[in-house]
């Protein structure tokens, strides 16, 4: 070989070694301030006359309701909270008053607060110390009124009140002596229909045709259906219902139902997935579209007139659209815009013209940085059953044997869906791939893939995550020996579970707010739970008849097992997962010497809330996963957590 041509290999070689270097080099950390600080501005939403434009921003670091005039520049805060924030408001009807939903110190009973805007005046419209309010519904025909139930009287059970928004004035509509766990109101704000739970676990739907008639059954689920099946709304002219049905098929399918004799008829199904999204018409109540999720969001459009605002919207960003809310006269439509690599954005879309203008991004801070892209993925679990989820791998760095966190949603009936999600691009960031999986019992994907999970906690439910990270250390994506597992509430208790059943497949385990013990879990829900309490005995386990089955499947049992390091973060005020359970496995594992962290929040409840806490956990599981996996880690710069109390 001659010297050019050696020369010219040596230089051809080097350029690719700089070449793939360049290609290895992660992206800058993105602060954590930027990922679980306050967003921006959020969930804006367009006043009934069309004519005003209310978002949640942050006040002196503190989330509150703010308002603009459409077309001008006048923000300014409406509401001056200074404790938790505000994150769920809508508008009253007379569009010159805002409503939100507010706990105190995360007890979880929420009471319900009117905004008067022009006088910056806020009042507690359920000031009944220890209740929760549930708002069921407003009108445009009642403009200052508002549907709400509250459990004032009985602990266990919500009667319904209609409330005058503008004087307070409350008056009594349903004494709940039949046991309902929700209501459907008509438009001329009655509550004609209800549903209750059955002894085997199924729910019942019933209906009267006027307030003054009595309840009847209209309609009732078994088990087997009831948790993608129930009323969703009213027709017009409250003679027929809309309702999500799975009887006879395996998704839950969008029906009306005759109240006279029972007629039902489809309106949109899907082959693969439940209705999940819904676009009515706020004047006529005809179902426009209908959001089916499957991989990703898939918009089905019924009504021609808005087919073309449909289309135009889909143009406008990458992602996913849907419609937040719109004014009286349907001419302006807030609309979001969810990727997987960036914020939310918002715009207002005008029908007229059908041009979207934006109106901002919910952490503009994160323009600024490049995001890592979530890929849909599906596996096969060791019993044949088809599993679907997401992987997410670091920017910049080849997705080969990377230390991985399977990263376990919560409840157990919901699922995890493609989009931007601040744990993912955290966890991608700092060099981990991101491992989510629609385990079964995991919702949307029909009643057969719901039900395969019943009876499947710390079972089949597990195994299913089990295989799934089996499946990516096969794909040669994830390290075998840098693996580690994190979720919260049920996604916790899967955490727990993966450090008992298998306990040397993980080198770590980061737990938030999840079940220790089947058995007191079942035996402590929040009161306003226990009329569903058939449900989760059907699904879960009976808390007396299956003790030793449920002691089988209750990390706290099998402490013993585990012998990896373990994360624990636990809101003091968890009224579905006690905080005294937690503290007793923390100090067994600390008895029995097990490498085990806690983080305790005063002021929280199931999850975590308030910003300061947020940052405090996030640093506190960032350094745990660097120490134990190897990931990058930003140097803790955060508040102390002055609510958390690690002991």
């Amino acid at each position: 070989m001659d010297a050019s041509l050696r020369k010219s290999i040596v230089v051809a070689v080097s350029l690719v070694a700089v070449q793939s270097a360049a290609v290895a080099v992660p992206p800058p950390l993105i602060p954590r301030r930027v990922l679980f600080g306050n967003p921006d501005r959020i969930s804006p939403q367009v006043s009934p006359d069309g004519k005003r434009l209310a978002y949640i921003a942050p006040d002196d670091d503190v989330l509150n309701l703010w308002l603009r005039t459409i077309g001008e520049e006048d923000d300014r805060p409406v509401t001056h909270d200074r404790n938790r924030g505000i994150r769920s408001y809508f508008w009253a009807t007379n569009a010159a008053q805002l409503l939100y939903l507010q706990d105190t110190a995360g007890d979880g009973n929420a009471h319900l607060f009117v905004v008067n805007p022009d006088r910056n005046e806020v009042r507690n419209l359920t000031p009944f110390p220890g209740a929760q309010a549930r708002v069921i519904a407003t009108a445009d025909e009642f403009p200052d009124a508002v549907l709400v139930s509250i459990n004032d009287r009985d602990e266990h059970f919500h009667d319904v009140y209609r409330i005058n928004v503008r004087s307070g004035a409350r008056t009594l509509q349903i004494r709940n002596t039949l046991g309902f766990v929700g209501y459907v109101a008509d438009r001329e704000m009655e509550v004609r229909a209800g549903v209750t739970v059955r002894r085997d676990g199924g729910i019942t739907l019933h209906v009267r045709d006027d307030w003054a008639s009595p309840w009847r059954e209209l309609k009732s689920w078994g088990p087997r259906d009831a948790l993608n099946s129930g009323p969703v709304a009213f027709s017009h002219d409250g003679r027929s219902l809309l309702i999500i049905d799975s009887e006879g098929a395996n998704t839950g399918e969008l029906h009306t139902v005759r109240l006279r004799d029972g007629l039902e008829a489809v309106v949109a199904k899907d082959p693969v997935a439940d209705v999940a999204d819904l676009f009515i018409h706020p004047k006529t109540h005809e179902v426009q579209a209908v959001g089916f999720l499957r991989e990703r969001l898939h918009w089905k459009v019924l009504d021609p007139t808005i087919r073309p605002c449909f289309k135009a919207m889909a143009s406008v960003r990458r992602g996913e659209f849907g419609v937040i809310n719109r004014d009286r006269n349907d001419d302006l439509w807030v609309v979001y815009y969810n990727s997987d690599d960036g914020p939310l954005y918002y715009y207002l879309f005008d029908r007229a013209v059908r041009k979207a203008v934006p109106l901002f991004p919910d952490r503009t801070a994160l323009q600024g940085h490049k995001l890592a892209q979530m890929e849909p993925i599906t596996l096969e679990a060791r019993d044949g059953l088809t599993l679907h989820g997401y992987l997410t791998t670091p920017t910049g760095v080849p997705a080969r044997h990377l230390p991985t966190v399977l990263l376990v949603h919560g409840g157990p009936w919901s699922r995890d869906r493609w989009g931007y999600n601040d744990e993912v691009q955290w966890l991608a960031n700092r060099g981990y791939a991101v491992l989510q999986v629609n385990f079964r019992g995991s919702a949307g994907y029909g009643k057969a893939f719901l039900n395969a999970g019943n009876r499947e906690w710390g079972g089949k439910m597990q195994t299913d995550l089990v295989d799934a990270i089996k499946w990516a250390v096969d794909q040669g994506i994830a390290d075998p020996d840098r693996l580690a597992v994190f979720g919260s509430s049920y996604g916790g208790y899967a955490a727990l579970t993966a450090l008992t059943d298998t306990p040397e497949m993980f080198q770590c385990a980061v737990d938030v707010s999840g079940p220790t013990s089947l058995i007191t879990f079942m035996k402590t829900i929040p009161p306003y739970w226990k009329a569903v309490e058939p449900i989760l005995w059907d699904r879960v386990g009976h808390p007396e008849k299956d003790v030793d089955f449920l002691q089988s499947r209750s990390p706290f049992t099998k402490i013993d097992r585990i012998v990896r390091p373990l994360l624990i973060a636990q809101g003091a005020n968890d009224k579905r997962v006690v905080v005294d359970e937690c503290r007793k496995m923390v100090q067994k594992l600390r008895d029995a010497g097990r490498d085990v962290e806690y983080l305790e929040f005063a002021d929280e409840r199931h999850g975590l809330t308030r910003p300061e806490n947020r940052m405090h956990f996030y640093a506190r599981a960032e350094a745990f996963l660097a120490k134990h996996l190897g990931g990058r880690h930003e140097p803790d710069t955060s508040a102390d957590g002055r609510s958390a109390d690690p002991k």
